[in-house]
């Protein structure tokens, strides 16, 4: 997920509006979980800093999350759009050389959250007062205690063109191996969102990864063969208001966005599944205890009904807090589970075990497409 051109959207403009008028004042701050934020509390640092990604996706938190902070606190949110796995080793070595790491807040996928928790560079989120109201998808898998907290989950689907199936929509992943696409087909650039799919598609098993995935190897190769468009997240969005591609392998934002912005984008979850997963915020240790408290703040904002239904209105995304009202468009959509039976169709792995073999799956996707 990289820095790209913002494109602007509405997100509910007039309850954003309201919302933040409301947190001007005591009251506001602390009903939206900044209890106290003018009695009492460490020194404001003029701003803070929050690692995110950029188009729709920094759109969107800035709306429901960071404009109605500095609203309620007057601390400035900078935005910092560095690409998720090239801030992570900058902080790890801040933390390791006991220098004041480079971002307050991390914005993070919660694998890669998973990675630095498991190095003992988080913080401990456990004392948020807003954590009694979440749900169990805000809890880290396999974590003792909140080193991160998740904050919502999303679906890698097969997002496509309707003009270009005539017929219907598709109902496998092996679209993406069919001629007529060649060179029209977008993956991200380490192959994220496709390993398991293409697990079965390749005729292999769910219950053989990690340990046995050259069916997913052998799909992916299939894939290569047909020369995709790899980038991150901004780019799918791109490549479809430009009639760059017709088929992707994407989460729902993507298209969901380029379809707002009025081109004809529809997506799936194909017969052999779907990856979910979350992404959560988590705080570098290191940081002066006045930006730690305000750090925390931010996040226990960040989890509160308000903030995530305007947030996560603007992505598309279920959240981590009962009572969301999803998007109009989105009612009975599978990239957007609500209720258990949502996840049957669903893939699903462990965190522990991404962590311990993400780094050799990206790697064995960039190598087969690089050969």
């Amino acid at each position: 997920m990289t820095d790209a051109k913002p494109s602007r959207f509405e997100l509910d403009r007039r309850r954003f509006l309201h919302g933040a008028a409301a947190l001007g004042t005591v009251a506001g701050a602390s009903a939206l979980g900044l209890r106290g934020a003018f009695a009492q509390e460490p020194e404001k640092p003029g701003e803070i800093i929050v690692r995110a990604w950029g188009g729709s996706w920094v759109d969107a938190l800035k709306a429901g999350v960071s404009d109605p902070f500095t609203a309620a606190t007057g601390i400035s949110v900078r935005h910092d759009l560095t690409e998720d796995n090239e801030i992570q080793p900058k902080v790890w070595a801040a933390v390791a050389q006991k220098r004041v790491p480079p971002i307050h807040v991390n914005w993070d996928t919660t694998v890669n959250a998973t990675k630095s928790a498991l190095r003992g560079v988080t913080e401990d989120l456990s004392d948020l007062s807003n954590l009694s109201k979440v749900t169990e998808l805000a809890r880290p898998v396999g974590l003792d205690g909140f080193p991160i907290v998740n904050t919502y989950g999303y679906v890698y689907v097969l997002a496509y063109r309707p003009g270009a199936f005539p017929d219907g929509p598709p109902t496998s992943w092996k679209v993406l191996l069919d001629p007529k696409f060649k060179g029209r087909v977008a993956l991200y650039n380490d192959g994220i969102g496709l390993h398991f799919p293409a697990q079965v598609a390749g005729g292999g098993k769910l219950e053989d990864i990690p340990t046995n995935m050259q069916p997913a190897w052998d799909f992916i190769t299939q894939v290569k063969a047909q020369s995709p468009l790899l980038g991150e997240d901004p780019d799918f969005t791109t490549w479809f208001q430009n009639n760059e591609i017709d088929v992707a392998c994407t989460i729902s934002t993507n298209a969901r966005e380029a379809k707002k912005n009025g081109i004809d984008v529809a997506w799936v979850v194909p017969e052999e599944g779907a990856k979910f997963d979350t992404d959560g915020l988590w705080i570098p240790k290191g940081l002066p205890e006045n930006e730690l408290y305000w750090a925390k703040r931010y996040i226990d904002f960040a989890i509160t009904k308000d903030a995530q239904q305007v947030w996560l209105d603007g992505l598309g995304l279920p959240g981590v807090v009962e009572g969301l009202t999803p998007p109009s468009d989105l009612t009975n959509d599978p990239s957007y589970p609500t209720k258990p039976a949502d996840f049957d169709h669903l893939i699903r792995v462990s965190s522990k075990v991404q962590v311990e073999n993400q780094s050799e799956w990206f790697a064995k996707f960039k190598a087969i497409m690089q050969s």
